[in-house]
This record gives structure tokens, C-alpha cells and sequence, in this order.
């Protein structure tokens, strides 16, 4: 699973250094891809140099206007957004974003999408030669235009023809994020796997809807959109353990984090690193609190290295009820 050892610096400081099979990071905390922008934006909030990774907001082969407002609404406990990705496109980035990302130290993934597998073969393919970039994150959970509306991110056999193309057209670390509007995350996992994925990110938002009862109408111009914050953590935890259970790549935990608490449940359920996502828009600098917070963590229970926690749940016996439903 990549969990190399980091020894531990002169100055007695713990050691946060995570290996996402190849990939290197500082820390095991990144942020989540759509909720930090293009990274640049929120350097005047705080030391970019501190992160783990920036995850990039999703890129395109050619320049995304998105859906028509509203496009996001509050929830308890999160938010629903239907953006609709948005972008510069992959060429924009590449000439004028990504040069003022190469001023600090923090590795970059370049989230990507497409609508057939060649547009994901094509963005790969542009950003392989781009210096700066340390890997890209396929985004498989948009429509596939040629399949009427069929999902790539729940589709396993879809799936996997998008992460050979992918793993084909670059030399880049390949991080594969998996929708949670699937029947069984596990065949999600072996399916991008066996397709030649580095690593695995999860979970993506859970579709979901608001509806104005005044009005009765709905409230995104879209009707549905994707469900994110606290209000998904529970699941988006239970789907990282039960991912773990069968990966054989390193996972990236995914859904409600906003706390060093929240990222501690993730890694000790078998997550090697973390995203942090609609916490940026609460404090912008959520993702150097969880770091800070994993820190202290460590040094109160005598932790040495973060990859000595690294799936180290323990639960109970088979006694356990996994459905929750009352006996």
C-alpha cells in the first residue's frame, strides 16, 4: 500500500510523509478538487507551501462555461453544488496557471475529465509533458454522451477503459476518484485496479436535490446536484474501509472532512492521505488546521511516523450487526 517510513527529523518532530504509490508528499493532507480552485486563489489565506498537494479544480480538452444559475444551496451539515465543471480548459491551465503554481513546493494533481475516453486520453496527454504537474486525478463521474447518459464512475467496465487510456497517454501518477452512487464500491476498486490506476481517491459528491416548497420548484437550475460536507462523512467513511478491504493501491479519503479528527477517522480506516473539501469554504485554511491538528494527534499518543496509524482500525468481532437494523 505505499506506506514507506519517514525517520524522524532532528528537532524531534513527527514524521507526516506519506508514499501514494510513487507520489511523495510532505503530509498525508491535500485538498479536494472544485473546492480549492486552480490552488492560486487561496494563497493570499495561506502557506501554500504547507500542503500536502493541491488538487486542482477539473480540467477539460477545451474551456467549460458550466450549468446555469443557482448552482449551489446550503444544507444541514453541507452543501449541493451542480457547477457542472466549469474550467479554463487543460491548455489555459497549462499556460497560465500552472506557472504560478510552480512557485511553491507542494506537489500539484490535475484533476481531469472528459465526455468520451479519448477527451480523457487527450487532457492526460497534455498535461504528461507539463512541468509542474506530479500527477492527475481522473474524474469519472461525468456523462458519457455517447452512451445516452450512462456514468463512467458506475459503470466498472467503463471505468476501466478510461483508466487504460488514461494510464497509456502519461507517465504521470494516475489517482482514480470513484463516485459513491454505486451499488458496491469494492467492484468500483478492483475494476480501476486491474485497469492500472496508482491510486484511488473516494468518495465523489452523492447526488442528491432541494426543492423551494414555496415555489415548488426546484432549486438548482439543474434539479439535481452533488451533495458534499459533513453530512457525507459517515458514508464516505464506510465506503474508505470497505474500499481497503480489497485494494491492493493506496486509498485517499474523501467526504466531510473538516477537522484533524474527521481526516484521523479516514486514515486509520485505511485512507494513507486525505482531501479536504467544502471546509475551504468555511476557512480557507482548513487544510493547514487538519495538519496541525494530525500533528498534535501524533505527539499526544507517543505516534512516531503518520503511516503507523495507517489502516489500524480495530472492529468489533462477528457478532457485529453491518446492516445497523435493530435485533
Amino acid at each position: 500500500m505505499g506506506r514507506t517510513s519517514f525517520s524522524i527529523t532532528a528537532s524531534g518532530k513527527v514524521a507526516l510523509g506519506v508514499d501514494i504509490g510513487g507520489l511523495k508528499l510532505k503530509n498525508p493532507v491535500m485538498t479536494a478538487s472544485g473546492t480549492f480552485g486552480y490552488g492560486i486563489e487561496f494563497s493570499p489565506y495561506m502557506d501554500l507551501n504547507r500542503l500536502g498537494a493541491v488538487v486542482v479544480k477539473g480540467l477539460s480538452l477545451r474551456p467549460r462555461d458550466g450549468n446555469p444559475a443557482p448552482r449551489t444551496i446550503e444544507t444541514p451539515c453541507g452543501m449541493l453544488n451542480a457547477i457542472g465543471l466549469q474550467n479554463v480548459g487543460v491548455e489555459a491551465f497549462i499556460e497560465e496557471k500552472l506557472p504560478l503554481l510552480r512557485r511553491f513546493s507542494t506537489r500539484v494533481v490535475a484533476n481531469i475529465f472528459g465526455e468520451t475516453v479519448r477527451e480523457y486520453s487527450e487532457v492526460a496527454r497534455r498535461l504528461d509533458g507539463a512541468r509542474g504537474v506530479d500527477a492527475v486525478e481522473i474524474n469519472i463521474s461525468c456523462p458519457n454522451v455517447k452512451k445516452g447518459g450512462m456514468v463512467f464512475g458506475t459503470d466498472p467496465v467503463e471505468a476501466s477503459k478510461v483508466v487504460r487510456a488514461v494510464r497509456k497517454a502519461t507517465g504521470l501518477h494516475v489517482m482514480t476518484k470513484l463516485s459513491p452512487n454505486v451499488t458496491d464500491i469494492k467492484v468500483m476498486v478492483k475494476a480501476v485496479q486491474d485497469a492500472g490506476t496508482d491510486s484511488i481517491s473516494l468518495v465523489n459528491t452523492i447526488t442528491g436535490m432541494a426543492v423551494d416548497v414555496e415555489a415548488r420548484r426546484a432549486v438548482l437550475a439543474t434539479t439535481v446536484g452533488g451533495l458534499s460536507g459533513p453530512a457525507i462523512r459517515p458514508v464516505a467513511l464506510r465506503m474508505v474501509w470497505e474500499a481497503a478491504q480489497v485494494a491492493r493501491v493506496p486509498i485517499v479519503g474523501v467526504g466531510g472532512i473538516v477537522t484533524a479528527t474527521d481526516a484521523l477517522e479516514f486514515i486509520i480506516a485505511g485512507a494513507t492521505a486525505v482531501q479536504v473539501g467544502t471546509a475551504n469554504f468555511l476557512e480557507p485554511d482548513s487544510a493547514v488546521k487538519v495538519i496541525d491538528g494530525i500533528e498534535d494527534y501524533m505527539k499526544r499518543h507517543g505516534i512516531r511516523d503518520v503511516n503507523e496509524i495507517v489502516g489500524s482500525l480495530k472492529t468489533p468481532g462477528p457478532r457485529a450487526n453491518p446492516t445497523g437494523s435493530a435485533r
